[in-house]
């Protein structure tokens, strides 16, 4: 499993690891960026950014659902303690 600090290609801010699991999106814009199979692996190649378009309930907290914008693909990352709320907000609103 991969854990490192990382640019954000989407909003240019600098992101730390992640105390706690693997980091797999940005806390401030919540993207992502399509390079894990599996958490953590970094075996994907598509390497498209993950766009935030929605959220569902998961257990005792939310992950966030992504589209990828090159492979169109559905992929999941559970929220993070430190991501921006107002965003996550955002997210939870039906338009």
């Amino acid at each position: 499993m991969v854990n490192e600090d990382f640019i954000c290609e989407n909003c240019g801010k600098n992101v730390k690891k992640s105390s706690y699991t693997a980091r797999d999106h940005c806390p401030y814009c919540l993207y992502s960026k399509h390079v894990d199979i599996n958490p953590g692996d970094r075996l994907n190649n598509c390497m498209g950014m993950l766009k935030p378009i929605g959220l569902e309930k998961y257990k005792d907290t939310y992950k966030i659902i992504y589209r990828c914008e090159k492979c169109n693909k559905l992929h999941k990352n559970i929220i993070h303690n430190d991501d921006n709320w107002n965003v996550i907000i955002d997210l939870s609103i039906v338009k």
